[in-house]
């Protein structure tokens, strides 16, 4: 269970990150406190910095698969949670895709519009086929 609190916790960092563009530190702090164990807390810090520091390719492989949808044009929510899952699915190869997936859609189900579910869930599917051919 104390996974799951991880990663909606990076979730709600990366939202962060999108409307100030820079790490939080403050909010990192908050939020790796609780009801995490050491494991949960090195995930949220990999995945935090990670989709940070590759900001500009995570996105980029969002806007291949988001047709019709610039990156702007996305609800910040869906987009929070793209990044995150395809910066899992990118690299982090001990993360079944399935669950990677299903966990991100389950976040915008909970924090974003009826149909974000549908659009992300779309999207996570081919970018999770397209790095399984390249494998």
């Amino acid at each position: 269970m104390s996974r799951k609190i991880a990663r909606e916790n990076t979730y709600k960092l990366i939202f962060e990150f999108l409307f100030n563009k820079t790490p939080n530190s403050r909010t990192y702090s908050v939020f790796s406190l609780g009801e995490m164990d050491d494991s949960d807390v090195a995930y949220m810090e990999k995945v935090y910095y990670g989709v940070i520091n590759r900001y500009e390719e995570l996105s980029e492989i969002i806007s291949e698969y988001s047709q019709g949808f610039s990156l702007d044009r996305i609800y910040k929510p869906d987009l929070s949670a793209l990044l995150l899952a395809v910066y899992e699915l990118k690299y982090m190869n001990d993360i079944p895709p399935a669950v990677t997936i299903n966990e991100a859609v389950d976040l915008v189900k909970k924090y974003s519009t009826d149909k974000s579910n549908v659009f992300v869930n779309g999207i996570l599917s081919a970018v999770n086929k397209n790095l399984s051919e390249k494998k």
